[in-house]
């Protein structure tokens, strides 16, 4: 198994693809709106990719936060609000709608052949926060947007879907787009503690997955960006946090990063990542980055098959009553 997540060019499995996968066993797969055209299609699709692999339990993720970050979209899917307007509630409304949303994402995912969604975001929501995170963010109170994360992650877990926290370990003070430059937070660290690190550290035990974001700490580590960084993920991440889990890079094509993918690719795992997402779905650069990748580390498959062993039964839930609830709420 290699330490990777690729991403598809298109709406079926290519034939290039679909022998690179059976070669290399990528530990899964993330999907984009290029690939998903409509429920049939897409569980088509999740089930070939899991059978190319031969797990039942392979790792299939999708973007799915409410807003506009939805890789499932009306019509075929639910329209969802975005987390902002659910921290803009008062606090036992906005706890109970936090779960609708987590509950319903759930719903769509599975249906659909996934068993992961990248979310809750636990970025905090300033000022500055450029609008890439924007309204993805709940609030700016780091305790509010736990709790309401929190939420989110026990919705999502009670669909029979698994939750990535996202940005480790903190986005919201990022003043540029990490697709485009590198973020730079110079903020020192004791404040970063008590605002941006606190969501990261309160819910680390409860998400068995976490993404990094491709961030600048000078006062942490001035030469290297967050995913690239051994400090970062080993002191931060890792001992500050108490992550556990399975850790995944953001997408190594993000241009926040300098090298070629399979540089990035190999700093991320020597970092510390777990895995790497690559989601270009352009395919001489998944080779050249399956190339340069060596083996999961044992390590990394013991947090993967730990993650994986979260996956539940969803529970009983009336998805009629819980969408007119949760748009009550926020309307």
């Amino acid at each position: 198994m290699l330490p990777v997540i690729f991403g598809l060019a298109g709406p079926e499995i290519t034939d290039a693809e679909r022998q690179l996968f059976r070669d290399i066993d990528p530990v899964g797969f993330i999907l984009f709106r290029r690939s998903i055209t409509d429920p049939g299609q897409v569980r088509a699709l999740t089930d070939s990719l899991r059978s190319l692999t031969g797990r039942d339990d392979t790792p299939i993720l999708v973007d799915q936060e409410g807003g506009r970050v939805q890789r499932l979209q009306p019509p075929h899917w639910m329209a969802l609000p975005a987390q902002a307007r659910i921290g803009a509630l008062t606090d036992a409304p906005a706890r109970r709608a936090a779960w609708l949303l987590g509950r319903l994402i759930a719903l769509d995912v599975t249906g659909a052949g996934f068993n992961v969604a990248c979310a809750p975001c636990l970025d905090l929501l300033r000022p500055e926060t450029h609008q890439a995170i924007g309204d993805r963010a709940f609030a700016a109170d780091a305790d509010r947007v736990a709790e309401l994360g929190g939420q989110v992650i026990a919705g999502l877990k009670a669909g029979g879907a698994l939750p990535v926290i996202k940005h480790m370990p903190g986005h919201g003070r990022a003043t540029s787009d990490s697709h485009f430059d590198l973020p730079v937070i110079d903020c020192n660290v004791d404040t970063l503690k008590h605002t941006d690190f606190r969501p990261f550290r309160r819910l680390a035990r409860l998400s068995p997955f976490g993404m990094t974001g491709h961030l600048m700490y000078p006062a942490i580590d001035p030469d290297r960006p967050s995913t690239l960084s051994p400090t970062v993920i080993g002191e931060v991440m890792r001992m500050y946090c108490n992550f556990d889990g399975f850790l995944m890079s953001d997408d190594i094509d993000m241009k926040a990063l300098d090298g070629t993918p399979a540089e990035r690719a190999l700093g991320a795992l020597e970092a510390g990542c777990d895995a790497v997402l690559q989601c270009s779905g352009n395919f001489a650069t998944m080779q050249a980055v399956a190339d340069a990748l060596p083996p999961i580390s044992n390590q990394a498959r013991a947090r993967l098959s730990l993650a994986l062993a979260e996956l539940r039964r969803p529970e009983d839930f009336d998805p009629v009553a819980g969408l007119a609830e949760l748009q009550g709420l926020v309307s």
